[in-house]
């Protein structure tokens, strides 16, 4: 009888946990916690992207001219010149000497031709009257023609040799920032030396050289050939282009053949560079606005997955339930992906929280996705 009772109560302990699973049916789905963004509409920049190498717009390897000793440094390495600007003096009492002995040269026979004119118009005279042969005259004449002859070399000199003195201040020819010295106070150079004195290059305005794809070709010459201006931002490589040390410039050079080698085209663009962030041999990441394109449909690039069957979203419906939603990917701008096809502008997907989500989640969305600059 006590087993009876026993089995008796095992078997309405079973009963009744049957009747209350029965009742309780399966346990609630788990509420993941995302983050979304709203599908929006903008406009966004059609850029070529590309790596550029920044050069001066103007080098000067200043030279001399004349021989001597340099007597004078007239700026400091690295420092900002602008034309005319003294850079070198090179002895200059040699050239100085020789200034006074073409002038005194140049005095002594402009006296010897004057008496020589005196003399064959004497002689003009006189042959009127047959006091004089014509031999005479005639070489009178000649003597005042070399006299005259004489007297345009003695100016030539003088002008050669106040050139030589000139050439004794050493100024700039450009507004730029010098190198470092490459002579010395007390060095002897020579004349026509091949040994650059100093390089000045050209930093404001500065150039940007970089090349493209030719199959951006067709869109950069109708903007360029129709006289519209391009422009061309700037930064250094390891910050972002829209960084704000970046620099606008505009599109100045086209080249006039695409290089079959590489299948690109050589561009350059010229940069005011007033800040100077620019600087010679630099390499910048370089951006090329070729249009502006309106209405585009963009998210979070967070927001795109990967699978083997291409780019998708998790798109967060009305229930707050979500969905996989294939997308096509035209092309990304800064921190947004421009979708070609696949979503409508109001639309929600997640862009944080993917990896514990299955189509038919519940996600309880925590906060905004932080808005980005396009």
């Amino acid at each position: 009888m006590r087993k009876f009772v026993v089995a008796a109560c095992l078997l309405g302990a079973a009963l009744a946990g049957a009747a209350c699973a029965g009742k309780g049916g399966a346990p609630p789905k788990e509420t993941v916690p995302v983050t979304a963004a709203t599908v929006e509409t903008r406009t966004v920049p059609l850029e070529v992207q590309a790596i550029g190498h920044v050069e001066p717009l103007a080098t000067v390897a200043v030279k001399t001219r004349i021989g001597g000793e340099i007597t004078e440094i007239g700026f400091r390495e690295g420092q900002d010149v602008k034309p005319g600007d003294l850079l070198f003096v090179i002895d200059p009492r040699p050239y100085e000497a020789a200034v006074q002995e073409a002038r005194a040269r140049l005095a002594r026979d402009r006296a010897l031709a004057k008496t020589a004119r005196e003399t064959a118009a004497r002689y003009a005279e006189l042959i009127k009257k047959d006091f004089v042969t014509a031999q005479q005259n005639d070489e009178t004449e000649a003597n005042a023609a070399a006299a005259q002859a004489t007297v345009q070399a003695d100016e030539a000199s003088v002008q050669s040799a106040e050139l030589d003195l000139s050439y004794c201040r050493i100024t700039s020819p450009i507004a730029g920032r010098t190198g470092s010295f490459l002579v010395h106070k007390g060095n002897i150079i020579k004349a026509n030396d091949d040994r650059t004195l100093v390089t000045i290059n050209q930093i404001r305005p500065i150039a940007v050289t970089f090349a493209v794809p030719e199959s951006s070709l067709a869109a950069i010459r109708n903007n360029y050939r129709s006289g519209g201006r391009l422009e061309v931002r700037a930064a250094p490589a390891d910050q972002t282009s829209a960084a704000p040390a970046s620099e606008s410039g505009e599109l100045s050079f086209l080249d006039n053949a695409v290089d079959s080698a590489t299948g690109t085209i050589r561009l350059k663009a010229t940069y005011a560079n007033e800040s100077g962030t620019l600087w010679p041999g630099q390499y910048v990441t370089v951006s090329l606005l070729l249009a502006n394109e309106p209405g585009r449909i963009v998210v979070p690039t967070q927001a795109v997955q990967s699978s083997q069957k291409g780019s998708y979203v998790y798109v967060v419906k009305s229930d707050l339930t979500v969905e996989t939603r294939p997308v096509t990917i035209q092309r990304t701008h800064g921190t947004y992906s421009v979708i070609a096809k696949g979503l409508s502008a109001g639309e929600r997907v997640v862009t944080d929280g993917q990896l514990r989500l299955a189509p038919g989640s519940k996600v309880e969305i925590k906060t905004a996705a932080p808005e980005a600059s396009s």
